[in-house]
């Protein structure tokens, strides 16, 4: 997950979803606009779900050349094959994700809204940082990433950086010259039209 110009899509899979269905979903999904990993998020802690989604997203994101990593599940991400690991719950765990996984391994950190736990993540060998969420959002405690915390970040980080939560397409403009990657889910999956959310997503990180 290189840094580029413009900001890339990093998809988030829903929490649960039928797996005789979403694999043409994710497929039209994916052809929709550029995306550059997918993060299998499942909410349910059934290993033979879980590794029955991962093959069926596997066969689908390798074959179009993206990367994907699985959420939590260091010793699932390499015993199916997978890129990587997401591991949301901050810097912890991320060098034994990577003595666990190697150094070609994806190994990305959730850190809320803490830049300290950002820098530690990145001090250790995390590929990205995620910060967020970035906007309104009814669950949690009510805290969000600030657009600050991005500008300060990619001034100072090298680490890509990931802006994910509550987005929109206002959000993603704001956030655009200094975020490298956007985390998109339920903002598309709750859609009417996941696929064309996307592309109109892409369209407001790339200045379309």
């Amino acid at each position: 997950m290189a840094e580029i110009e413009h900001p890339q899509i990093y998809l988030i899979t829903p929490p649960a979803f039928e797996l005789s269905s979403f694999g043409k979903s994710l497929s039209a999904v994916l052809d929709a606009a550029p995306v550059a990993c997918v993060r299998l998020a499942l909410a349910s802690h059934d290993e033979d779900t879980i590794s029955r989604a991962a093959d069926m997203m596997r066969e689908i994101t390798h074959a179009r050349d993206i990367a994907l990593v699985i959420d939590t599940h260091v010793v699932l991400a390499e015993r199916l094959g997978l890129d990587g690991v997401h591991l949301p719950g901050g810097s912890h765990g991320v060098r034994a994700a990577r003595k666990t996984l190697g150094e070609d391994a994806i190994v990305g950190v959730f850190s809320g809204t803490s830049r300290h736990d950002g820098m530690n993540a990145g001090e250790a060998g995390a590929d990205y940082v995620c910060f967020g969420p970035v906007g309104d959002n009814a669950l949690g405690d009510g805290s969000r990433a600030e657009a600050e915390l991005f500008q300060w970040w990619s001034e100072m980080i090298e680490v890509p950086v990931v802006a994910e939560g509550a987005l929109d397409a206002d959000t993603i403009r704001a956030l655009a010259p200094v975020s490298d990657f956007f985390g998109i889910g339920d903002e598309i999956w709750d859609s009417e039209d996941p696929a064309a959310t996307l592309k109109a997503f892409h369209a407001a990180m790339t200045g379309g």
